[in-house]
């Protein structure tokens, strides 16, 4: 489990296919204290830590996880968001994230509006009615309030703060960007499909 809180930037050192794609990641955190089998969420995808040096870590990423989400334009030199995964008592600071991608949705639009930035994304037809106005979403591991919907475009902003502390101070109209919808929202659907 995840709050969107991104606590490090790090960056893909190294790529290979192997059976499935491994990647290192050069991270900010203290390596020391982590142990094979952790898991991080990667820009938003939960990924097990399966090696350690003094300042990287390296995670196996299965087809299945490559084809859902964004991790196949991952190259060497990509910054990506990272969150190391909650321990009790830790403060929640965002919202409940599994680190479970349930697909990719598409920068549109990008506006400035005061010192904040307004971000239309493009979600998948199907994921689309998970999404609702002041509803938390998680882009690229990040949690953000949804501002407005109109049918498969939904609009967030960014402070400058966000912008600094992870990597949507890069974004652009194009950009692929990892979506896990609420799962209060997953849940919620669900019954209203059952009843």
């Amino acid at each position: 489990m995840f709050t969107g809180i991104v606590t490090d930037i790090g960056t893909i050192i190294e790529l290979e296919q192997q059976g499935d794609l491994r990647a290192r990641i050069r991270t900010g955190y203290d390596t020391s204290g982590m142990d094979i089998g952790a898991s991080i969420a990667s820009d938003g995808v939960c990924l097990t830590v399966i090696a350690l040096g003094d300042d990287w870590y390296d995670v196996q990423i299965s087809a299945e996880t490559v084809s859902k989400t964004n991790l196949d334009g991952w190259k060497v030199g990509s910054r990506v968001n990272l969150e190391r995964a909650l321990k009790v008592g830790d403060e929640l600071g965002g919202h409940i994230v599994s680190g479970h991608v349930d697909g990719v949705a598409e920068i549109v639009a990008m506006a400035e509006e005061g010192d904040s930035t307004r971000v239309t994304l493009r979600a998948p037809n199907d994921l689309a009615r998970f999404i609702a106005p002041k509803g938390s979403v998680a882009l690229n591991g990040t949690s953000l309030t949804v501002n407005d919907v109109d049918g498969c475009d939904f609009g967030i902003n960014f402070i400058p703060h966000t912008k600094e502390v992870t990597t949507w101070g890069a974004a652009k109209v194009g950009d692929r960007v990892n979506l896990e919808i609420d799962t209060l929202a997953r849940y919620v659907a669900r019954l209203a499909e059952v009843s």
